[in-house]
């Protein structure tokens, strides 16, 4: 049985093995999200990624695979490498709290559109409308329309992890980010699993989480592929 530790070190699969299990698509060892819920995968052995993206890759352009320090192995004729993004896992230490101010709605599956159409403002590109079946999603809303959300995304028996923190760039500077993470934090404690999140490296969102009580804790890192 793998200890929570060895679990963080990889939480791709083991959302998929738990929690996500029905998203769940596996290629030779290699496992993925359906495409139209999430663009992840992970793997822990390196030599069967190559055959695993080639598979994947006919049912979708682009992907993520997800890991702490290996390094994929791709079949360059049919799959390239677009990017690799340094990221960073942040987990709760001890939940700072803040004051909340304002409303905090729960998103319900009317909103998918707007969840969608916001996330893909801010943070264009990654972001599946299936995404909403991963977890919860609350927003805030201004002027009659969702103008900052925070989500779940990943998660197992063990973790739920903090995701889709965006505010529409007319509405920044307000606190909704803040309050959301923390009542997004204060709905997984109910749980009683671990929050976390990730970012990018030097995301000065870091900041704000640390101010929360998050702590990088160890790189976790994106390499996003595209077919040929």
């Amino acid at each position: 049985m793998k200890n929570l530790e060895d679990i963080l070190k990889n939480p791709v699969w083991f959302s998929l093995k738990e929690t996500h299990k029905k998203f769940a698509i596996e290629f030779d060892g290699v496992q993925f999200y359906q495409p139209d819920v999430c663009s992840f995968g992970a793997f822990y052995d390196a030599s069967k990624t190559k055959k695993a993206l080639n598979s994947y890759a006919k049912i979708a352009d682009s992907f993520f695979l997800v890991t702490e320090d290996l390094t994929p192995i791709i079949d360059t004729d049919f799959i390239e490498l677009e990017k690799k993004i340094n990221g960073c896992q942040m987990v709760l230490d001890t939940l700072i709290d803040v004051e909340i101010t304002e409303k905090i709605v729960p998103l319900t599956e009317k909103y998918i559109n707007q969840i969608y159409e916001l996330v893909w403002l801010v943070m264009p590109g990654y972001y599946q409308k299936r995404g909403f079946e991963m977890g919860k999603f609350y927003g805030i809303f201004k002027d009659n329309k969702l103008v900052s959300i925070s989500g779940q995304r990943m998660q197992t028996n063990d973790f739920i992890e903090v995701s889709s923190v965006v505010t529409h760039p007319e509405y920044t500077r307000q606190g909704f980010a803040k309050q959301l993470v923390v009542h997004t934090t204060k709905e997984i404690l109910k749980e009683n699993k671990l929050p976390i999140l990730h970012t990018n490296k030097g995301n000065p969102a870091i900041g704000l989480y640390e101010k929360l009580g998050y702590k990088v804790t160890r790189d976790m890192n994106w390499w996003y592929y595209r077919k040929k």
